[in-house]
């Protein structure tokens, strides 16, 4: 049988641009980006038989991390299927064939996609909970005293950082943004 599996990654959060022309027997659909709970990837792993086809966009689609490829393209050897990434035109078996500098190369750059991917996911999900992201900003009493400090040009920078804990740099972007 023919499998494709996708799910929300970066470059395509609404699953539009995968696997749109390939004709499947069955078509998992995943309904989140994040890493924990991927039921329906476990579910279509354990159906998945000796000789059948599975098919992803892409690595990321398929794990978020090197020891998840791993175990999944263990899997797949053990099971004797074949994985197909189409972005990469690779193959569960050709991925176990390549040398050991094209393999370093390829996991280094993988660990990166998969690093982006699940930062970007996280902090998406953290902003829908109304989390805050990034840093706090200065007290307004603290830049309105940095602010008089700096335009008496009595002060050293250094002077102002010490006094109110704002750096040179932070101070610089908050002038940069003070109405004139």
């Amino acid at each position: 049988m023919r499998y494709g599996y996708i799910r929300p990654i970066v470059e395509d959060q609404k699953c539009t641009q995968q696997l749109t022309e390939l004709n499947l027997d069955t078509l998992v659909i995943e309904k989140h980006g994040l890493a924990r709970k991927r039921t329906d990837l476990e579910q279509l792993l354990m159906n998945v038989q000796k000789g059948d086809d599975l098919f992803v966009q892409n690595l990321l689609v398929l794990a978020d991390s090197l020891q998840q490829l791993s175990d999944i393209l263990r899997l797949a050897e053990r099971d004797q299927i074949t994985i197909h990434f189409l972005d990469e035109q690779l193959t569960s078996q050709s991925l176990q064939k390549a040398s050991l500098l094209q393999s370093v190369a390829f996991f280094v750059k993988l660990q990166s996609m998969f690093h982006s991917h699940s930062s970007t996911f996280t902090l998406q999900a953290a902003k829908q909970q109304g989390v805050s992201i990034g840093r706090p900003r200065k007290s307004d009493d603290n830049l309105q005293r940095a602010f008089a400090m700096y335009d008496s040009k009595n002060y050293t920078l250094f002077d102002i950082k010490e006094e109110t804990g704002i750096s040179k740099s932070t101070l610089y972007r908050y002038l940069d943004e003070r109405p004139t």
